[in-house]
């Protein structure tokens, strides 16, 4: 599938149907009390993966899925669309975990962890930023010496997807710090081991019901063999699950653009003022028409860097293209929605505010819009030339 051929085969519709029946009536049913009490519905996380949908990426031999990253695309457009904040929780654990465990580990780590992974036993999370370090991530201060056949972690990382209630972490520790970010080493860490605490859960703007935390590493020994990789060449891990990790994250901004949008067109059809429908009003026709042509260019601009990334996982510049705009528009369109809805679009019973709320986040996670532009126009110098 390539931009100029925008089409899914049967396979991937038949995906995209099983969880927009999946989110339609069963992540609807919990999607506001999520948002509420910033509730985790574990039982739904569990049923993901009896569907085979927690693993994607992941080769079938492990319980994955052995797809591509426009099936795991598909299903965190699909989920967005009525809890982006679930989306996020999955796109986390199936992309940032999943995904990265398959691509970098050794077959006996695969063995061992990706089958619970894949069936929803346990949830994987990401353990990257720290309190000093969010865009600056390779400035990270946590470490790891070797001490015979451990390693001994300390330090704290925060802001993290999926913290409170995983139970495997991918963390990264600089094992030589005198080498800055050439020392960083990426450990596959149990995280009910000795020496591990965590925060509670932050109470968030949005996306709320996806459990973001703090974990706090004190003296934790992990295994030898719990190295994923070489040691000291993390940092390739980093720069290598951080294009995926922009082009499928993505397509939860896609997700809450679609719905907003058709919120806003069902009430612009109902609603009337003045003696007519809204949808009349030509500053009403304006916003749903922006809306459209946004929308369309953000599915387009996220599954064209989705198999940029497949011919090359290094393929930074569309992926952060993808996102940037994606993000950047979910949020107005979101806003915008709300504004359709006038004082109904403000209140909590319409989910419209919700989705404005939830949209914001992704132009801050995975790196913020500031990064993604400075990423495009270093590729663009780089480069010299403004090729499409």
């Amino acid at each position: 599938m390539g931009i100029m051929d925008f089409t899914f085969n049967e396979d991937q519709k038949i995906i995209k149907q099983t969880v927009r029946e999946f989110a339609e009536n069963e992540l609807a049913k919990v999607a506001e009390r999520m948002d509420r009490e910033d509730y985790w519905p574990h039982d739904l996380f569990v049923q993901l993966g009896e569907l085979g949908l927690l693993g994607p990426t992941v080769d079938e031999e492990y319980g994955g899925a052995g797809a591509d990253y426009i099936v795991q695309a598909i299903i965190l457009e699909e989920l967005a669309r009525v809890s982006p904040a679930f989306a996020l929780s999955i796109g986390a654990h199936s992309n940032l975990v999943l995904d990265n465990i398959n691509r970098n580990a050794n077959p006996e780590q695969k063995a061992k962890y990706l089958p619970k992974l894949c069936s929803g036993e346990w949830i994987g999370s990401l353990c990257l930023t720290e309190p000093g370090h969010g865009s600056d991530a390779l400035g990270m201060e946590t470490t790891a010496r070797r001490e015979g056949d451990c390693y001994i972690l300390n330090g704290a990382k925060t802001f993290i997807t999926n913290a409170p209630i995983a139970q495997l972490g991918i963390v990264y520790a600089k094992t030589r710090p005198d080498l800055g970010s050439k020392g960083i080493t990426a450990f596959l860490v149990e995280l009910d081991s000795e020496g591990v605490t965590r925060g509670q859960p932050m109470d968030k703007m949005g996306m709320r019901g996806s459990k973001t935390g703090e974990l706090f590493f004190d003296d934790v020994k992990v295994p030898v063999e719990n190295v994923m990789g070489i040691e000291n060449e993390g940092r390739k891990i980093v720069m290598s699950g951080l294009s995926a990790e922009r082009a499928t994250l993505a397509a939860i901004s896609l997700g809450i653009s679609e719905r907003a949008a058709d919120i806003a067109l069902r009430y612009a059809l109902e609603r009337e003022q003045f003696g007519k429908k809204i949808a009349q009003f030509q500053m009403i026709q304006d916003k749903l028409a922006q809306m459209y042509v946004e929308t369309q260019a953000s599915k387009l601009l996220v599954y064209w860097a989705l198999t940029e990334l497949q011919k090359n996982h290094a393929a930074n510049m569309p992926a952060a293209a993808s996102i940037l705009y994606a993000a950047e528009k979910s949020t107005k369109i979101a806003l915008d929605a709300v504004q359709i809805l006038g004082g109904y679009g403000y209140m909590k019973e319409y989910v419209v505010e919700r989705f404005a709320r939830d949209a914001k986040l992704l132009e801050i996670g995975a790196g913020t819009s500031e990064i993604r532009k400075l990423i495009i126009a270093r590729e663009l110098i780089k480069q010299g030339k403004f090729e499409i």
